[in-house]
């Protein structure tokens, strides 16, 4: 383990984060808000901490194996402190670092659940800033700057693997790591850029579509209003954003595939894409069906069951309606759904559809070995066959995602005096980076004891780098290299 390589690309990682606060204070200038002190104040901290860490240890030596998941576990922890500076010095927030480091960490990971309340209220740059820390968190940060790392003389496959999500780690869509970065980044900029488009002549204003934009194809979930996409009353609005949570869910390796071949049939043969268009239909007929024998008043079966699902499923976490209040058993199967999140390699979160889809996969294979002992089944995808080794990684993952997720229920529940309902929701959200739960986190966070908080954001972590980026840390093994 080289500690002077680790700290040196921390270092410059805080360094490179940094500039994202002149965007918002920039804002916080136009508007003449008095949040510019704030963004100045945290641009400050986290460039000389950068620097402190990078300059004493500049060089060229290259990462050595395993180095990446360190960085990563401290990049984010630094990002989660650092980006709480802004949150905690607002004058029109008023919150406590442990709720600042809560919504900045939050932001990061895709996650959304908040702990604020009154966003309409709230300055223009402070609310474009939660919005910025979703879009940087969605594709990642690290994946970003590991398009710049040959300019600084690091080497990026190793952040790369760590960050990226679903099954298969060093999947590269061209040759070379840094060009794989910037294809990712193109793709989701296009994607942002059309989102926002697509909203503004939807009827929102050019802020709240941008800002919309941002979370919508990271799938954070953040709004800049406190009745989240329901605050537009727009059927149009409510399309797009469910077109491109639909889209953002997909993995972005194939949107590139898309985009080079010039033809998108290849969503269509895709195992992983139809199975994840099949589960989100038969969540949604089954919500919908609810909503319609069981009527609500203010709510639209079929428009609110429609969003509610896509939302939802794809670890978004918009909302048009309160659906913890839905009757029967529609909340749970939503929340559940979330486990399933997106595919691999998309912004999405939860367990990643293919690994469901390789799960039931391999227990089908089971049935038939118990009805031919000595048959051969091998396991195919899109017609190629999974090596064991592959489908092994995947019930690991599986095993280990289900006994950290009752770790932390049990461990909110003693640390917080909470129900379950709203312990094992709290956690299923924070963990598959879902955002509202059920309970006393149906709405927001705010309620909960701040040692509950900073459990929340490590299951906020664990479930943004899947589990073992940061697990791996906490084996003897690992500090013994």
């Amino acid at each position: 383990m080289h500690l002077a390589v680790i700290f040196r690309v921390t270092g410059t990682l805080l360094t490179f984060f940094s500039l994202t606060f002149l965007i918002p204070a920039a804002i916080a200038w136009f508007y003449g808000e008095k949040m510019l002190g704030s963004f100045g104040l945290a641009f400050a901290i986290t460039f000389a901490s950068g620097l402190i860490l990078w300059l004493p240890l500049r060089g060229n030596r290259e990462l050595r194996g395993g180095d990446g998941f360190l960085i990563t576990a401290l990049f984010y922890i630094g990002l989660g402190i650092f980006g709480a500076i802004p949150l905690y010095f607002a004058e029109s927030t008023q919150l406590s670092f442990t709720d600042a480091a809560f919504e900045s960490m939050s932001g990061l990971t895709t996650t959304g659940a908040t702990v604020i309340t009154g966003l309409d209220a709230l300055p223009k740059s402070l609310l474009f800033y939660r919005q910025l820390l979703q879009w940087l968190g969605g594709m990642g940060i690290i994946v970003l700057a590991v398009a710049i790392f040959p300019m600084l003389g690091i080497g990026g496959m190793q952040l790369y693997r760590t960050e990226s999500p679903g099954p298969a780690k060093d999947n590269k869509l061209t040759p070379r790591i840094t060009e794989t970065a910037k294809a990712l980044w193109y793709i989701y900029l296009s994607l942002t850029i059309a989102c926002a488009l697509a909203y503004w002549l939807a009827g929102m204003t050019p802020f709240d579509a941008i800002s919309h934009s941002f979370s919508t194809v990271a799938i954070g979930g953040f709004s800049t209003h406190d009745a989240s996409i329901g605050f537009f009353a727009s059927p149009t609005i409510e399309a797009v954003a469910m077109v491109f949570m639909l889209l953002s869910g997909i993995n972005f390796g194939l949107h590139f595939l898309v985009w080079r071949r010039r033809n998108p049939l290849h969503y269509f043969q895709d195992a992983e894409v139809k199975t994840y268009l099949l589960v989100l239909a038969l969540v949604a007929a089954v919500v919908c069906s609810i909503l319609y024998l069981y009527p609500q008043e203010g709510v639209a079966p079929l428009r609110d069951g429609l969003f509610q699902t896509i939302s939802v499923a794809t670890t978004t976490g918009f909302t048009t309606q309160n659906f913890s209040l839905w009757p029967s058993v529609a909340p749970v199967l939503l929340l559940l759904a979330a486990f399933a999140g997106g595919c691999a390699g998309s912004t999405a979160g939860g367990i990643k559809m293919i690994r469901v889809l390789m799960i039931y996969l391999q227990g089908m294979r089971e049935v038939k070995r118990l009805i031919h002992p000595n048959g051969v089944f091998p396991i195919k995808l899109n017609n190629a066959p999974v090596a064991d080794r592959l489908i092994e990684a995947v019930w690991s993952f599986f095993s280990v995602y289900v006994i950290v997720f009752l770790l932390m229920v049990t461990a909110v529940m003693l640390a917080g005096d909470l129900d379950f309902i709203t312990a094992f929701s709290a956690v299923g959200a924070c963990l598959n980076n879902l955002g509202p739960g059920l309970g006393e986190v149906a709405l927001n966070y705010e309620s909960l004891a701040p040692s509950v908080k900073w459990m929340l954001m490590f299951t906020m972590m664990l479930g943004r780098l899947e589990i073992f980026t940061l697990l791996v840390l906490l084996t003897p093994a690992y500090w013994r290299r």
